[in-house]
């Protein structure tokens, strides 16, 4: 009679090992290890723009869309840079000042002023810009009888964009100055005269760029013959403490 085999049940698998947690360490190693792989993490931005580019300086040819974001003039009328480039008949200029009403920047506001008609002779429109509001920009404007709107930043996108924005906070007085093509003409820092000076070059220079001359650290001392509306005599004369006092002036409001 045969032999009946019985067939043995197979053993249950054996149990997987609990999945390892990944530490701090491993999590680490694998960034480094995709960036050198070519994957590296991208860079954050800011209105369309990366947060670390570049300033432009003269020469550069920008693209001006979305470039420097959504600024408002002194009228409470919404624009960008490129809309400005594009009303103007050759360029625009832009010059930068800290605090709207201070000693400083009234001087520099009338002497761009006083320049107002050869600046603008050949098609340049002039513009004054800052983190002020509409409210205290319009009162500048008539107070000093300015020819030119003034344009409102308050989150210094286009003052940061044209590189003269200063860390942590606050404005570089300077000058910028762009033509049609959105070739830069200028990008330089400098004290009230400085910033008039160099557009007077590049006027008589038939609004051909020129190399920019070492960035001034300090302001330079205001020309006795400008003769601002109201005369601000808070420092008597003293640039740098002007800087000064336009700076603690917008802290102190900013605070408050």
């Amino acid at each position: 009679m045969p032999v009946e085999l019985r067939k043995r049940k197979a053993p249950p698998p054996a149990p997987e090992p609990p999945a390892k947690k990944t530490s701090k360490v491993s999590k680490a190693v694998a960034k480094v290890k995709e960036t050198v792989a070519g994957k590296p993490a991208a860079p954050e931005k800011a209105n369309g723009a990366s947060k670390t580019a570049a300033k432009p300086v003269v020469g550069d040819v920008i693209t001006l869309d979305g470039f420097g974001g959504e600024i408002e003039t002194n009228d409470g009328e919404k624009t960008t840079l490129k809309a400005l480039v594009a009303e103007s008949k050759s360029g625009v200029v832009l010059f930068t000042y800290p605090k709207a009403s201070t000693p400083g920047c009234t001087n520099q506001a009338c002497m761009f002023r006083d320049n107002y008609e050869p600046f603008t002779k050949d098609g340049l429109a002039i513009y004054g810009l800052s983190t002020d509001s509409p409210k205290a920009n319009t009162t500048f404007k008539e107070k000093q009888k300015l020819p030119y709107p003034l344009l409102c930043d308050p989150g210094a996108t286009l003052i940061g964009a044209i590189g003269l924005k200063k860390a942590p906070k606050g404005t570089t007085r300077g000058v910028f100055a762009i033509d049609k093509t959105g070739k830069v003409l200028l990008a330089q820092p400098g004290g009230p005269a400085a910033t008039v000076d160099a557009v007077k070059e590049l006027v008589a220079a038939g609004g051909e760029s020129a190399a920019p001359a070492e960035a001034e650290t300090k302001e330079e001392e205001p020309e006795t013959a400008v003769k601002p509306v109201e005369e601000a005599t808070l420092t008597n004369g003293d640039p740098v403490a002007e800087e000064k006092t336009e700076e603690a002036i917008k802290e102190k409001e900013t605070a408050s």
